[in-house]
């Protein structure tokens, strides 16, 4: 006969302490990878936030232009316009099945529609949004404020070139 000696240990909360670390790690690098590498570093921002909204979008006339908080507006920028929120305030935007977090970038929108936020070119990509729609918006956070937040990792070079693909002076002869 083969004796079993079976050890109790309380398993169940250290997997609940495990689940809630890798939570957190998740948590962190999803909100870094959408806000261009910025991850949020402080409590949401307190007072009226609509958790629905009217969104508009922006972009090609403006690439080149610097935002109202700083950044360079290219093509790949991620983020939103919002007339009262403070820079780098993040937002989690959703939109017929699709989530994205992004950081407020510039004020506005300015247009006739009544819209309450206005995504950048690349934030109405990632969400499928072509034209004036109504997104649902929850504040999740900050981020600081730096000429690069809203800018994916891969196109940075490209912003700080003010919208132009930077490219390495030629050696001379």
């Amino acid at each position: 006969m083969t004796m079993r000696n079976t050890i109790k240990t309380p398993t169940a909360p250290l997997a609940l302490i495990a689940a809630a670390a890798c939570l957190l790690a998740v948590s962190a690098v999803s909100a870094s990878a959408d806000t261009g590498g910025a991850a949020a570093d402080a409590p949401p921002v307190k007072g009226k936030v609509h958790t629905t909204g009217i969104a508009t979008w922006f972009g090609p006339g403006f690439y080149g232009k610097q935002t109202a908080c700083g950044q360079t507006l290219t093509p790949s920028v991620i983020g939103v316009a919002n007339r009262t929120l403070p820079c780098g305030t993040l937002i989690k935007v959703s939109y017929q099945g699709h989530a994205l977090t992004v950081p407020v970038l510039d004020r506005g929108p300015y247009s006739s529609t009544g819209a309450d936020w206005d995504l950048t070119a690349g934030a109405a990509q990632a969400l499928d949004i072509t034209t004036t729609v109504r997104i649902g918006t929850r504040v999740v956070g900050n981020a600081p404020n730096t000429p690069t937040l809203g800018v994916p990792a891969g196109a940075q070079s490209e912003t700080l070139a003010g919208g132009v693909a930077a490219s390495a002076p030629v050696p001379a002869e």
